[in-house]
């Protein structure tokens, strides 16, 4: 960040709009092509909608390396039966591109009283009573403003796990665990397969003045989670990843959670439901809950009942 061009060269600023289900997908695609410089807009008013901001250098992207890379996101978004529209590129003269990508990202309230504010920002008076989450969206490991991460953060709201030691699978960037802290947990113990996320994770806990022995994130998968927790186990579970992921861990649910435990799992798709339903009832688990925006899904689990008293 705060890289200036030279004074013969100029930034391209690609903007486009579409739907909040194809945001993760267009962010992990632009990341895995070395692109960074992104950030997204919606308005509160209207949440289906949402516009992508991307930099890139001029003078390391031609014509056509800019219509290959339209090309290339019109897959994603014809996954989920959507459009990449409105697309316009602006010519940005020299400047310190981190100002203008700050300028982009802006307060988000999420269900009756959270808010994710960019680190940067000073809380906006018409939200000053929200639980303030303070987010650095430079890496793109989850902002809080996809649906699935909106689902779990209204669940977490709804029903607050005060005292609950918490674990959360693929913590990104960390957002889900500092709302379980902010929200009253005891403590949260964290995972994710991609190292930048977990130091995204440790950065922005601190960056909330967390008190550091409340929370540790993790490199790995379930056996290190389960590894890590040495036999004390979670009250509540957080899961926000893709249905085949979920398919994977749904047999490790029973090294991780107490008797009385519940799990919020989320990342899927609506149509993936009753796949994701029949397979956790047959290991034994009930659906508590399932909650929907736009596409996707929640769901929430806990033993049965003959599992708790046999």
């Amino acid at each position: 960040m705060g890289l200036s061009l030279p004074k013969s060269r100029f930034w391209w600023r690609l903007l486009f709009t579409s739907s909040p289900d194809i945001e993760e997908s267009i962010f992990w695609k632009l990341e895995s092509i070395g692109i960074n410089n992104v950030a997204v807009q919606f308005s509160p008013e209207d949440p289906q909608q949402r516009t992508f901001l991307v930099w890139l250098p001029s003078f390391e992207w031609s014509r056509s390396d800019r219509q290959n890379l339209i090309n290339s996101l019109q897959p994603l978004a014809e996954c989920f039966d959507v459009q990449i529209s409105k697309v316009t590129w602006q010519k940005v003269e020299n400047e310190d591109w981190s100002k203008s990508w700050k300028r982009a990202w802006q307060p988000d309230p999420v269900g009756e009283n959270l808010l994710i504010l960019p680190a940067w920002l000073d809380v906006p008076k018409e939200h000053s009573q929200r639980l303030i989450l303070r987010l650095d969206p430079g890496s793109a490991f989850g902002t809080g403003s996809h649906p699935t991460t909106r689902l779990c953060l209204e669940a977490l709201e709804k029903n607050p796990p005060l005292k609950l030691k918490v674990v959360d699978i693929g913590s990104g960037s960390g957002v889900l665990s500092l709302a379980a802290l902010r929200l009253g947990a005891r403590d949260v113990i964290g995972i994710d397969i991609d190292s930048l996320a977990v130091r995204s994770s440790f950065e922005n806990l601190k960056l909330n003045q967390i008190d550091s022995t409340r929370f540790n994130f993790y490199l790995g998968s379930a056996e290190v989670l389960i590894e890590q927790l040495e036999g004390k186990l979670a009250d509540l579970v957080l899961c926000n990843t893709l249905a085949p992921v979920l398919e994977e861990l749904a047999p490790n649910f029973d090294d991780l959670l107490l008797p009385n435990g519940r799990a919020l799992l989320s990342g899927l798709l609506v149509d993936q439901v009753p796949k994701l339903t029949k397979l956790f009832e047959d290991l034994g688990w009930n659906i508590s809950a399932c909650m929907k925006k736009n596409n996707w899904a929640l769901l929430e689990i806990k033993r049965h009942e003959s599992r708790e008293n046999p």
